[in-house]
């Protein structure tokens, strides 16, 4: 088995790089162009603090889609497993990630899971407080505890960006408001999710959630901030669903939980072992990074990361 190090993650990246080219940068997003593609970056960090990092690591992007994971942990926390799955599934979809059409398949009265849009603008109406600003405060707080980064902030130009490109996720809401899965005031829910999406991270930021993932909800200074039975309910939600239609693809060949952005951004959560952050910008048509998922592939297979590689000997 090849040995984690600092040497061993530049080659991963150069081997990597290459699969840009198969993917392009998401140019609804303000400041994304063709600069951009060959940007690869990773950080890892091991349970006891040890980071190792290569590439364009430290390249600061939006959150995205995995702002998602955030999101959920929040909305189980306030309300518990029971209440979420009402408003939500848990079952991976074979459509794009923006699907209205699933939503209106017979007998599909909420979206199949949290990781998708319709899931996650869902699982933002549950979140708790007094008004938007309230809220936003409490995930961005949450966030900051979680990768002791005190400057992560929301990008007002890619807040304004998600508002002004946000017919989809508009209509998305509205139809759920129609079937009654959606509940509370829809513009709140859809503007909390444009900010969740717009805060922007490096991969280190990226690694440090993984990390909290794998250590089962504690914080650097020791403190449980989440159960792990809800913990055990996120890490099977992202193995299932973290990369949208591609996420069986994944968790046959890459074996841990995973959750990309269609900034390029990827968490990856290996149990006790390690956090993974990767900001790649370049994604194929479902997503997901090109260059990063070619990367998290490599990593899974050189350094024995797959959860299901372990055989049963007993």
């Amino acid at each position: 088995m090849t040995k984690l190090s600092t040497q061993y993650l530049e080659e991963a990246i150069e081997d990597s790089r290459p699969f840009a080219a198969n993917g392009s940068v998401n140019a609804a997003l303000p400041t994304f162009d063709d600069t951009m593609k060959e940007l690869l970056g990773v950080t890892i960090i091991t349970p006891d603090f040890k980071i190792y990092r290569a590439g364009d690591y430290n390249q600061y992007v939006p959150m995205q889609s995995t702002s998602k994971i955030i999101g959920l942990m929040l909305a189980l926390e306030d309300f518990g497993k029971e209440r979420v799955f009402q408003t939500v599934g848990m079952e991976p979809m074979g459509d794009f990630f923006n699907s209205i059409s699933t939503l209106e398949a017979p007998g599909s009265d909420k979206p199949f899971n949290p990781m998708i849009n319709a899931g996650a603008i869902s699982i933002a109406s549950l979140i708790k407080g007094q008004n938007v600003e309230n809220r936003f405060d409490r995930y961005l707080t949450f966030l900051r505890d979680i990768t002791e980064n005190d400057e992560l902030q929301m990008d007002e130009t890619v807040y304004k960006s998600e508002i002004a490109n946000g017919a989809r996720n508009r209509s998305l809401a509205y139809f759920m408001q129609s079937t009654g899965t959606i509940v509370t005031d829809v513009e709140e829910a859809l503007d909390l999710y444009f900010r969740m999406n717009s805060v922007m991270m490096c991969a280190e930021d990226l690694a440090r959630v993984g990390l909290f993932l794998a250590r089962g909800g504690i914080d650097p200074d020791g403190n449980t901030l989440i159960p792990a039975h809800h913990l055990r309910t996120v890490k099977a939600i992202m193995l299932t669903s973290g990369m949208y239609n591609a996420s069986g693809h994944y968790a046959v060949e890459v074996g841990f939980p995973c959750k990309s952005g269609v900034s390029g951004t990827i968490i990856g959560s290996v149990p006790g072992v390690m956090g993974i952050g990767v900001v790649a910008p370049a994604i194929d048509d479902k997503g997901n990074s090109t260059a990063g998922g070619a990367l998290i592939k490599k990593l899974s297979k050189d350094l024995n990361l797959n959860m299901f590689g372990i055989e049963n000997t007993r």
